[in-house]
């Protein structure tokens, strides 16, 4: 087959409308073929975004109020940020089997998204009650309140990576970017954050000592206040004492994989129907659910047709002109 472009555009925003249509029963269904992977020892539940083209993103708004303020626009006029999330299932290393990933279209505070998360989350736990759920993000607020108030009780972790990058800002900030005295000693900031009992405590300290000798560097301050805030979620050692996850690659990956190598490319803008098309498909696909799901939503277009016996046909009437 050689479908037009103008078919392409079109199957996406249909798909899309059929399956919201019947969206929250058409995930009831797909919830009940989940098998819960061989070798699974916890359930890691990760919320992120990512920024995406978008045709209603309020670009020449932005301009046109940055200029009319006679400043230049900064930052990526025109982008929103496309919800992504993961549920990983991990092995007694902390390592992911598998995982369910979707995203969803800009939407505020990721609502369908959430509640899309609590269906797979409450479905997963209803095979498996006592299986431990660990809770990974980012630093935003709003994803830990979500994870606070909504998903049941389990462990707490600052995505690693994040942890250590917001480290490195700081140290560069206090001995210059790249400098020889930054890399060693991020390297050993690093290592003790990720393998000391109560590493983040001596981090922290490590922190204030920089911020009293270099009181005019706000990075420095900003990320100590960032470390005490999340000092909690930072016990890394006690997660790998226990083969628990310490890191959202599996979200980052989906923001990556999901989102971003589709619709970011060249020239793209989105709209919301087509966008949306466009994740439901990928999200089936990277999930191993594509084939259930497609089934699901082709049933949708079928109807029962009834064929009645002992038809008599309608005598033949020659027309008189």
């Amino acid at each position: 087959m050689q479908p037009s472009k103008s078919s392409l555009d079109r199957l996406p925003k249909e798909i899309h409308q059929r399956w919201e249509q019947n969206r929250e029963a058409f995930e009831a269904e797909l919830r009940t073929v989940t098998e819960i992977p061989e070798g699974t020892t916890c359930i890691a539940v990760s919320l992120d975004g990512v920024l995406a083209p978008m045709k209603d993103g309020g670009k020449t708004e932005v301009k046109a109020r940055a200029a009319s303020e006679g400043r230049l626009s900064q930052g990526p006029a025109g982008y929103r940020e496309v919800g992504c999330a993961t549920l990983s299932f991990c092995d007694e290393n902390g390592e992911m089997i598998s995982a369910i990933r979707m995203a969803r279209m800009p939407e505020v505070k990721k609502a369908t998204l959430k509640r899309s998360i609590l269906g797979e989350l409450g479905a997963i736990l209803a095979q498996c009650p006592g299986l431990p759920i660990v809770k990974i993000a980012d630093g935003a607020a709003d994803n830990w309140r979500f994870f606070n108030e909504e998903i049941p009780e389990g462990a707490e972790a600052v995505d690693f990576f994040h942890a250590a990058e917001h480290l490195g800002q700081a140290l560069a900030a206090a001995y210059g970017d790249g400098t020889r005295k930054t890399r060693l000693r991020f390297q050993e900031l690093r290592e003790v954050l990720l393998e000391d009992c109560g590493g983040v405590e001596e981090v922290i300290r490590s922190l204030m000592y920089l911020r009293t000798k270099y009181p005019g560097r706000t990075r420095i301050a900003q990320v100590l206040a960032y470390f005490r805030k999340n000092r909690k979620r930072m016990r890394y050692f006690e997660h790998k004492q226990f083969g628990l996850p310490i890191g959202s690659g599996p979200v980052e990956a989906a923001c990556k994989s999901l989102v971003a190598q589709r619709m970011k490319q060249s020239g793209m803008r989105w709209g919301m129907d087509g966008g949306q098309g466009i994740l439901t498909l990928r999200g089936w696909a990277q999930s191993e659910r594509f084939d259930h799901a497609w089934a699901l939503l082709a049933a949708s277009y079928q109807i029962q047709v009834t064929i009645v016996d002992n038809v008599v046909a309608f005598p033949t009437r020659h027309l008189v002109r």
